[in-house]
């Protein structure tokens, strides 16, 4: 995202208009600091409290809220209040400083120290026009560029969040303008979860083809065979190849971009934990497998790499051909296990009493071909998806821009189509 052309400096606003620092039309509440040795007896209480991850910017994810039992006295002081907006702290550069309001979603709930809770003068500011400048270009240029960053994080502090520079239209503009936004990125909204829609049935049809495209004539009954690596130490003779972890299986597997330093891969030796032999560099093509929280997530390895311990290494499937294998392994139906954190994992052991069906190698051949094709057509089309959403969301903060900064007259443009021209 490119802010650095929404300064105060480059902004010309209506006359209607004016400069105020948000600590003029509005208070500022810290939350409170999570304290395993705070004293929990006498007058206490135990209340839902918010956490930096169920704030998003202009919505909230209220699926695993914490309780927390502290002093009758902070929970007062940390209490939320219907119409507050809420304002995280630290994270991911592009999220510092995003807003949404709270609308009393739980009964008596606390935040942490982490998000603020700015709480607008009645009179002079709309909580829910905050909420939007906070997320159009304009806001994301303030946070970002007065965002104190650090190797992995960046955060802001109570001073910048109270030294924004509103640009503030009068009060009835501003519920107009937050009346037109609602309105316009609901129905944005709408289109996105239709494309997210879209892309799960496009991955479903894939799947439900893949059994039928892969399965073959059979001539009997084979078996899979895996390795899992066990690395004791570095050496510094390694060779310089991908390390695969399941995070990036997750993501999906692109071997260009964890390279190693020599030095810093480790040697496989062959003898693991659990005394079976495993190779020290899985051999390519081939097939890797997450063994952990990345259940289903099979991909094609096109080059050398070192595999995780939480990864599982294909190596074997008794006559079939290892694409034959991939694709295979995509429809298998395989057994899954829950590992001792509550992690879904595929159980080693099950997957190798997995019958596997052995067809001609002809048969193979051109069952590969047909589902290389369902593949490249499942991700020719999730792109344009991907595309689509990727316009959606970029006209969203533009429209959002526009109209927090008096760019255009909302009044006279209730009726636009904005979503119109995205299609897929």
């Amino acid at each position: 995202m490119n802010t650095s052309n929404f300064g105060t400096r480059s902004l010309k606003l209506p006359d209607t208009y004016e400069w105020v620092r948000l600590g003029y039309v509005a208070r500022l509440q810290s939350g409170l600091t999570v304290d395993a040795k705070r004293d929990v007896t006498g007058d206490v209480v135990t209340r839902p409290y918010l956490r930096v991850a169920n704030v998003q910017a202009g919505s909230l994810n209220l699926e695993s809220v914490t309780e927390i039992t502290v002093p009758r006295g902070v929970a007062r002081r940390s209490t939320l209040r219907r119409g507050d907006v809420l304002m995280t702290e630290g994270g991911d550069l592009d999220k510092l400083g995003r807003g949404t309001v709270w609308q009393g979603e739980l009964e008596g709930c606390l935040h942490q120290n982490h998000i603020f809770a700015v709480r607008p003068d009645p009179q002079r500011l709309s909580g829910r026009f905050l909420a939007y400048l906070t997320q159009s270009l304009y806001g994301r240029h303030y946070f970002e560029s007065t965002g104190t960053r650090t190797t992995n994080l960046a955060s802001t502090n109570s001073s910048k969040i109270q030294d924004f520079p509103l640009p503030l239209p009068p009060l009835g503009e501003q519920h107009r303008i937050a009346d037109f936004l609602d309105a316009a990125t609901a129905r944005i909204g709408q289109l996105v979860s239709k494309f997210d829609r879209q892309r799960s049935l496009v991955s479903e049809r894939e799947k439900a083809a893949l059994p039928l495209t892969v399965g073959g004539a059979l001539l009997g009954g084979g078996r899979i065979e895996t390795s899992v690596p066990w690395f004791p130490a570095a050496h510094p003779e390694a060779r310089m190849l991908p390390l695969v972890r399941v995070l990036q299986l997750q993501r999906g597997l692109d071997l260009s971009e964890n390279q190693r330093r020599p030095g810093d891969v480790a040697v496989f030796t062959t003898a693991g934990p659990s005394g079976w032999h495993d190779t020290a560099i899985a051999g390519a093509p081939g097939v890797v497998i997450g063994r952990y929280g990345s259940v289903g997530n099979v991909h094609w390895a096109d080059q050398p790499y070192w595999p995780h311990n939480t990864t599982l290494y294909v190596k074997n499937f008794e006559g079939n051909n290892e694409r034959y294998c991939y694709h295979l392994l995509r429809a298998l139906p395989y057994e899954m296990e829950q590992a001792k954190a509550a992690v879904p994992g595929v159980n080693r052991n099950d997957l190798h009493k997995q019958l596997v069906p052995l067809v001609p190698r002809k048969l193979q051949q051109h069952a590969s071909r047909q589902a290389d094709e369902l593949a490249e057509w499942r991700i020719a089309t999730q792109s344009r998806i991907d595309r689509a959403q990727k316009l959606l969301n970029e006209r969203r903060q533009a429209l959002i821009t526009a109209a927090v900064t008096g760019q255009f007259d909302v009044t006279t443009a209730s009726g636009r189509n904005v979503t119109e021209g995205v299609t897929v």
